[in-house]
């Protein structure tokens, strides 16, 4: 019995639609291949031509915490980028936070070849800058975490080798003795002793 014919969908130039197609032969070209198929429906026979994308780079600024700093990201030229991607880099994971066209103002969505600048920021953990006060004395650390780590005010949390109540949160507009937040939309949060309601 003989091995079914390795086949593939793609568009036929006669047919000018998507079809079956029958592969006669694969030829490897640098890091693309040229493929000769025959059209199922009316047997004409064609090369389909496959090529890896040209790469450009878009100068990126990076934001990991509070620290920033820039590099030049390799995409593919035919790509689409918009705020709000998501990216890896040097194996930690980013989102898209800004993306500047050629006269440097801010758009939505640009193909790769149009951005001027782009700007991310580190997506896999956040850092939350926290203040810890123990009546008249205020000591200052941070908690890197999951971006979608809760924390509510009023809630307990283990720090510093000790348990501390959450007082406030500072979202960078503002701050709230109520309610929760997730790590990545909060600038700071206010700890006071867990035996220290009133204060």
């Amino acid at each position: 019995m003989e091995a079914a014919a390795d086949t593939s969908l793609a568009e036929c130039p006669q047919c000018q639609e998507v079809v079956d197609h029958t592969i006669i032969k694969r030829k490897k070209i640098g890091l693309g291949e040229d493929i000769l198929v025959k059209c199922e429906e009316c047997q004409a026979v064609h090369t389909i031509v496959i090529r890896p994308p040209k790469a450009t780079s878009i100068n990126t600024t990076l934001s990991d915490g509070r620290e920033s700093f820039n590099e030049e990201i390799e995409v593919d030229r035919d790509e689409d980028i918009s705020v709000g991607d998501m990216f890896e880099h040097n194996e930690i994971t980013w989102k898209v936070t800004r993306i500047d066209n050629s006269q440097s103002r801010p758009q939505e969505n640009l193909p790769a070849t149009e951005i001027s600048s782009m700007w991310a920021a580190r997506s896999d953990r956040t850092i939350v800058g926290v203040t810890m006060t123990d009546g008249e004395f205020s000591e200052s650390g941070k908690i890197e975490c999951e971006p979608d780590r809760v924390f509510s005010c009023g809630s307990i949390i283990k720090f510093a080798d000790s348990k501390w109540r959450v007082r406030a949160i500072h979202t960078g507009k503002g701050r709230t003795l109520n309610g929760s937040r997730m790590a990545y939309e909060i600038r700071r949060i206010y700890l006071h002793p867990q035996d220290n309601v009133g204060r």
